[in-house]
């Protein structure tokens, strides 16, 4: 199985580079604003090859599965770069924060770090979240793995452990993430999250409470839906409270007063209980944030025993899309002026609404196959048509799946909308594009073309 898999890395490799130099005439390099180039043989190279990335260099291996596409975005940080809607967004929660809580020398109590590298261990990712070895969010078709041992971090938590074990007990990260996911106008696979961590001593969370000195934070019981097996119900119910009122009060700022909001039980690994807020935004329930109280193993792990606390993240590209009106999630990596110059704001807080570009006409092309008997995931299929036809491609849908009744082999037809945000597109470039999809989905897939 391995060297069947170290085999078909190698083939990938090359036919990327072959790929790259067929597609790139005419009108595909200016389309898609990055062609594939020779380096996708890095991204994606043998064992015994390496990946330079950020000054670092890390040896390939089985697991390695970065395209071009992914590593042309790292380092871009568009939540750093002035007057961006995604560095807007930051600010203001950031702005948030330092005014509405400080600590008892006058500075704000929440630090920020905005600027840690994207590039983590799997331990990081994982293991110090408590996310088991079988959890599925570990699986090659759902990240992007310099190699077994690394990967592009898939969730800012990935820093959570290493903040608390330095002695922070209330932080924001701030950072870009990277999954491998469907392709539409509301996925793209480089994304931005917004995390916050504060914890509680036992003095810091009864403070205030009538008889407080008497209530403690831990005890042994057992985990209910409600609480873990460590914690007090008073201590649990003080942190929820005083959790889902930091939300309420950073939505109101954003969205402004009369907000109806609701929280929806969940799950994660590393928090419990778990909830996700919802807020009715012009008639319609939006999901925006993932939070709880945080795992207690995950906290004494780190070093911090006598405290409890809660965490949450948000995606930033998702409030940006409601607050600004942004209707597709690409445009957040268009350089073109008529989409930048609508976010030089004299005032962060100051409303806006995206005024649409012209809007450019689809090209329509699907693309049907057998699939192979194994080893197959639909997101390998997402990311070879990102890496081919880039940011040309509006969407990915499956619109049909066959089983044939006396072969039993199973056949996909997926739509690809191709659509420029600053050009009109014609068949005879996007054919060149699809063909080179039609192409690589059968060398680097396995898959047996109806095409």
């Amino acid at each position: 199985m391995v060297c069947s898999a170290l085999r078909r890395a190698a083939h990938v490799r090359a036919y990327l580079v072959r790929t790259a130099s067929s597609v790139s005439g005419g009108h595909w390099h200016s389309a898609s604003g990055s062609r594939p180039a020779a380096s996708e043989s890095a991204a994606r190279g043998a064992p015994g090859s390496a990946v330079e990335l950020l000054g670092q260099s890390y040896p390939q291996d089985d697991y390695s599965n970065l395209s071009q596409k992914v590593l042309s975005r790292v380092g871009r940080n568009l939540h750093n770069q002035r007057h961006h809607p995604l560095w807007l967004m930051k600010e203001r929660v950031k702005a948030h924060f330092y005014k509405q809580y400080v600590g008892r020398s006058g500075t704000p109590l929440f630090s920020v770090y905005d600027d840690f590298s994207p590039v983590v261990t799997t331990w990081q990712n994982f293991d110090s979240l408590l996310i088991p070895a079988d959890h599925p969010s570990r699986k090659k078709g759902d990240n992007y793995y310099l190699n077994r041992t690394h990967m592009l971090r898939g969730h800012t938590s990935a820093h959570q452990w290493d903040l608390l074990r330095a002695g922070l007990d209330a932080f924001l990260v701030v950072g870009d993430v990277y999954r491998r996911d469907q392709i539409d106008a509301q996925h793209y696979p480089v994304f931005h999250q917004l995390e916050a961590v504060r914890l509680f001593s036992r003095h810091q969370l009864f403070a205030g409470v009538p008889d407080g000195e008497s209530l403690q934070l831990f005890e042994q019981s057992s985990r209910s839906a409600h609480k873990q097996e460590t914690h007090t119900m008073e201590a649990v119910k003080l942190v929820e409270f005083d959790l889902k009122q930091t939300l309420t009060r950073l939505v109101t700022h954003l969205f402004g007063d009369g907000l109806d909001i609701r929280w929806v039980d969940c799950y994660f690994p590393f928090t419990h209980p778990s909830f996700e807020m919802e807020i009715n935004f012009r008639g319609e329930w939006l999901e925006v944030l993932g939070c709880g109280v945080m795992e207690q193993q995950l906290v004494n792990s780190a070093g911090a025993q006598d405290k409890i606390g809660w965490a949450f993240g948000l995606g930033l590209e998702r409030l940006a899309m409601v607050l600004y009106d942004i209707p597709d999630i690409r445009l957040f990596w268009s350089e073109d002026e008529r989409f930048l110059k609508q976010f030089r704001l004299a005032d962060i807080n100051q409303k806006v609404k995206f005024q649409p570009l012209s809007k450019y006409p689809a090209v329509i092309n699907d693309i049907s196959f057998w699939l192979p008997s194994e080893n197959y995931t639909e997101n390998d299929f997402y990311d070879l048509v990102r890496t081919i036809g880039g940011d040309l491609v509006e969407k990915v849908d499956l619109i049909d799946t066959f089983e044939h009744p006396k072969t039993r082999k199973t056949s996909h037809c997926y739509r690809i909308t191709y659509r420029h945000m600053e050009r009109t597109l014609s068949q005879r470039e996007v054919g060149r594009v699809h063909q080179a999809v039609q192409e690589a989905a059968v060398r680097l897939l396995a898959v047996e073309g109806r095409f």
